[in-house]
C-alpha cells in the first residue's frame, strides 16, 4: 500500500512544484524553469520514504519522461520550456531518474546512491546557473558552451558540499580529498555538456563514483 501513497504524493508533489513556479515566472521565466529543476529533485526522498518496489518508483520518472518530450515538442507546459530550444534538457532530467531508480532502487539496493547525484543535478547545477546569470564573471569557453567563473565555482562548491556529506554518511576513508577530486570532475562534466546532456551525465556520473568508493 505504501507504494500507492508513494505514487500519489509523487504526483501531487509535482503537481504543487509546477503550479508554485508559475509565481517565479512574473520574475523571469528562466526563474521557474530552475525552480522546477532544484525542487524536483526532492523528490527522491518522496521516493526513498514510500517505495519498496523498484517499479512503482520507476512509474512516475517514466511518465515524465514522455511528458517532458511532448512538453518539448509542443509546448504545453510552458513554465518548463525555453522560447528558444536548445537540448532536451527537461527530458534527460527525467530520463536521469529512471535510470538511477532501476539501478539503485533495483540493481544495488541502495537508493542512497542515487540521492546524492539527483541532488548534485538538482542543486549544483541548478544554482551554479542561477549564480552564473545573476554575478557577473568572466566567461569560460567550452566547446559550443559559455560558462561563467561564478557559475563552476558554485557547482563545484555545492557538489563538495554534497558529496562530502554522502562520504562521511557512507563512512569513506579520506573522504574529504575523494570529495574535492569528484567535484572538480562533475564540475568539469557540466561545463563540459551540451544542449541540456548536464541533467543526464551529472547525476550519473556523481552516483557512479560514489558507488566506486563506498
Amino acid at each position: 500500500m505504501n507504494n500507492i501513497y508513494g505514487l500519489v504524493a509523487s504526483f501531487l508533489y509535482i503537481g504543487v512544484i509546477i503550479a508554485t513556479s508559475s509565481l517565479f515566472s512574473k520574475v523571469s521565466k528562466e526563474a521557474s524553469r530552475k525552480f522546477i529543476h532544484i525542487m524536483l529533485s526532492n523528490w527522491w526522498f518522496i521516493a526513498m520514504i514510500f517505495f519498496d518496489n523498484m517499479w512503482f518508483a520507476a512509474i512516475g520518472p517514466t511518465i515524465f519522461v514522455v511528458i517532458n518530450y511532448l512538453s518539448y515538442k509542443f509546448n504545453i507546459i510552458k513554465v518548463m520550456e525555453r522560447e528558444e530550444k536548445s537540448g532536451l534538457g527537461t527530458v534527460y532530467y527525467a530520463l536521469s531518474l529512471l535510470i538511477l531508480v532501476l539501478i539503485t532502487f533495483g540493481l544495488l539496493k541502495n537508493p542512497t546512491i542515487g540521492l546524492i547525484g539527483v541532488l548534485v543535478m538538482g542543486y549544483a547545477d541548478g544554482l551554479a546557473a542561477i549564480v552564473g546569470k545573476g554575478v557577473k564573471s568572466p566567461s569560460l569557453k567550452f566547446s559550443k558552451n559559455k560558462k561563467t567563473i561564478a557559475g563552476s565555482v558554485t557547482m563545484f562548491i555545492v557538489s563538495l558540499i554534497i558529496i562530502s556529506g554522502a562520504l562521511v554518511y557512507f563512512d569513506v576513508t579520506s573522504w574529504f580529498l575523494k570529495a574535492f577530486v569528484m567535484s572538480i570532475i562533475v564540475t568539469v562534466a557540466e561545463a563540459i555538456s551540451i544542449k541540456g546532456t548536464d541533467n543526464l551525465f551529472v547525476p550519473l556520473l556523481t552516483s557512479g563514483m560514489i558507488f566506486l568508493v563506498i
